[in-house]
């Protein structure tokens, strides 16, 4: 199964810090969060990535290369000095990622969550990983029945930005910039959506105080 990392986002909540540093390259406990996340999947058995780049991309060509030095092969889905929105990269990168369901993964986290566990693909368009919703985003996503991604719900959790796709949810999208949780919401109302909560490490790196916090944390651990 391949991998997409998304990795073309401009990180304008990070301020100075991405002022010069794509987010990916950001770095928490000696690596780059990009790095950490190549590791990781490389140990659990996934060696084939796409990577989309937008902003400062070519310092996140320049660190990885083609992935060599981890034993991986990676290659780039550029996107100039625009991205395309999560729904508008994964649809440009479509040619390097085939046919068969990918992992996709956001760049800007820290997880142990267990990404073999994803291998045997989805049975619906879409599996999603759900978290608890953090305390920046206490709202959270989607409702979960029964291994199913629902819009309405009680009790709701956050999508962790880790997920199973099928190219073929992609057909009927026209190329360009958009986003994809419209298209999910579509595709989970036609009940085409599974999803799994975990409840293990999980952070979003979103901002300067949740790097540092999380810097902290793995310091003292």
């Amino acid at each position: 199964m391949k991998v997409m990392i998304l990795a073309a986002g401009r990180g304008e909540r990070m301020g100075h810090l991405t002022k010069n540093c794509p987010k990916p390259l950001l770095k928490v406990a000696g690596r780059s969060l990009i790095e950490h996340h190549i590791l990781a999947l490389k140990r659990q058995g996934f060696d084939d990535f796409v990577i989309n780049i937008a902003y400062l991309g070519d310092q996140i060509k320049t660190l990885l290369g083609s992935g060599e030095r981890w034993g991986v092969h990676i290659e780039y889905s550029d996107e100039g000095g625009h991205a395309l929105e999560t729904g508008g990269g994964i649809l440009n990168a479509l040619p390097l990622l085939g046919e068969q369901p990918f992992l996709i993964v956001n760049a800007d986290l820290w997880t142990d969550f267990p990404y073999a566990s994803l291998k045997e693909g989805a049975t619906k368009d879409v599996h999603l990983v759900l978290v608890n919703n953090p305390i920046h985003h206490k709202e959270g996503d989607f409702g979960l029945l029964r291994g199913m991604a629902q819009l309405e719900a009680d009790e709701r959790y956050t999508y962790s930005g880790i997920g199973v796709f099928n190219a073929a949810m992609f057909t009927s999208q026209v190329e360009g910039a958009f986003p994809l949780a419209p298209l999910i919401r579509q595709l989970i109302a036609q009940d085409q959506v599974s999803a799994q909560l975990y409840q293990g490490e999980w952070v979003d790196v979103g901002t300067p105080e949740r790097l540092a916090n999380l810097e902290l944390r793995l310091q003292s651990a």
